[in-house]
């Protein structure tokens, strides 16, 4: 299996290049070379280009002159690099993976004041309701970044469904591994709010998600991707040593509502387990 991922030389990106080697990927990296992934293995093959530069709006001509079995965007942000995308690779991928975010969804604006309207129940299955209330970030793209102000996941999956593409989405959880969120900051910052909820995965298993949306051949439509059960921020906090540090001031949130995905169909239907434990990942991440 020929394998593009686009994106890919840190994080989540390394972990799902790494699985996808094992399964016997042929896998090549599209990126800008500022970070050669050094956790990646020798096999992968990095094409190195500033066309990687975020938005990605063109890709050269050994990437889209080539036959991929599954393109794998990692940092498809909004509606002009995922139509790029779709165009490139339209006749010569497939299948198309895309990883978004459980942003996406109307819940999410309620709970960050964006959108107006009562609490969402929880938990968010794939056909819950997304959100009206479009770049959620735009505001504060002068403190998150350029990328902040046309970031959009709804729009770019809009884009993926549509196009000619067989595609796979991914709506990922607040993930957290090794190298990102490793102080679990988004429990611990959470603890004057003991009975909210948000959903979690520790990269080892968001990577087998990838894995599977690449390599799995009913792999079809949108999956949440996630723990399967998400538990109160008390109930975490709980099992876990105390904090170090005093926790920051709350964010304006809305904690009544909560943000947990059901992750039932990518488990029922791609047969996808937790490779990593997520209570004992948490407890050795911040006891180390």
């Amino acid at each position: 299996m020929r394998v593009l991922v686009i994106g890919g030389t840190r994080f989540i990106g390394t972990y799902a290049v790494r699985r996808l080697v094992d399964a016997g990927a042929d896998v090549t990296v599209f990126h800008r070379g500022k970070s050669e992934g050094p956790a990646l293995p020798a096999s992968v093959t990095h094409i190195h280009d500033p066309l990687a530069e975020y938005p990605i709006l063109r890709f050269p001509a050994s990437i889209a002159a080539a036959a991929w079995d599954v393109v794998i965007h990692m940092v498809m942000m909004g509606e002009a690099d995922a139509r790029a995308a779709g165009d490139a690779f339209a006749g010569r991928a497939g299948r198309m993976v895309m990883i978004s975010s459980g942003d996406v969804y109307r819940a999410y604006g309620r709970l960050t004041g964006h959108e107006p309207g009562p609490v969402d129940p929880v938990p968010l299955a794939e056909e819950a309701p997304l959100r009206s209330a479009l770049y959620p970030y735009r505001a504060q793209a002068a403190r998150l970044g350029a990328y902040a102000h046309d970031y959009e996941k709804i729009l770019a999956e809009r884009v993926t469904c549509e196009g000619q593409t067989p595609s796979v989405i991914l709506r990922l959880p607040k993930v957290y591994g090794p190298e990102d969120n490793a102080n679990l900051a988004t429990v611990y910052g959470f603890a004057a709010e003991p009975q909210w909820r948000w959903t979690h995965g520790h990269v080892g298993n968001v990577a087998r998600a990838i894995e599977l949306a690449a390599t799995n051949p009913a792999a079809s439509g949108i999956y949440n991707v996630g723990e399967e059960r998400t538990p109160t921020m008390g109930e975490r906090l709980a099992r876990l040593p105390p904090a170090k540090d005093a926790p920051p001031r709350l964010p304006p949130f809305r904690f009544a509502q909560d943000m947990v995905v059901d992750t039932s169909r990518i488990r029922t239907e791609l047969g996808f387990v937790d490779v990593v434990d997520e209570a004992d990942a948490m407890r050795a991440l911040v006891s180390a």
